[in-house]
């Protein structure tokens, strides 16, 4: 399942023939900025703003990460029959299931970044929502055999918060100052700021 909206320098119109809602309003306004932003670049923010500059500026390093090739392992075999990264305008979901609402599933590899792992997927169901389509997700952890159901309902103020702080990071000509703590010796980008 693909969408790529329609945008121009100011607006975005969305084109969304499947209707999965009631919405008699199948065309939308909404401005192109909250639509340019990657669920990646959300939850970045909330790891680190640093890794986020880095990342959205083309650095990339996750290739060679052992614990990102170790999440892609266990999204691949968990869930093995589900269609895979369903990309929809600039967001790239691990997989959709469809049924009266659609269900946003999100699979990460432990709980210790949680409120990373949330706010992204709630910057999902926002950005679904923005284009009309009502949703709910859940976040799967296989390693700990557990799941976690995220609703939207009143946490859009700390999306629009996230999407803000993200275009402002993004737009620094420098990476802000990495700030050590535990999860960096695990980070694909340990080495840019430690080494």
């Amino acid at each position: 399942m693909n969408y790529t909206p329609n945008c121009n320098t100011t607006n975005c119109s969305r084109d969304y023939t499947q209707n999965h809602n009631s919405h008699s309003n199948l065309l939308q306004e909404y401005p192109l900025t909250d639509l340019l932003i990657g669920g990646t670049e959300v939850n970045y923010l909330f790891i680190c703003p640093t890794k986020l500059w880095y990342f959205s500026h083309g650095i990339t390093m996750e290739g060679e990460n052992e614990w990102v090739d170790l999440g892609r392992f266990l999204h691949e075999r968990h869930y093995a029959n589900e269609e895979k990264e369903v990309q929809i305008g600039s967001i790239k979901i691990d997989f959709i299931r469809k049924g009266e609402l659609i269900e946003v599933h999100e699979i990460k590899l432990g709980k210790s970044m949680e409120k990373a792992h949330e706010m992204q997927t709630l910057y999902y169901l926002y950005y679904l929502k923005r284009l009309g389509t009502k949703a709910k997700a859940v976040l799967h952890y296989p390693k700990l055999n557990e799941t976690k159901e995220i609703t939207l309902e009143g946490r859009e103020g700390e999306v629009e918060e996230a999407i803000h702080e993200v275009q402002r990071v993004k737009s620094l000509p420098t990476p802000p100052e990495p700030v050590k703590s535990k999860k960096c010796k695990k980070c694909a980008y340990y080495e840019l700021c430690w080494v």
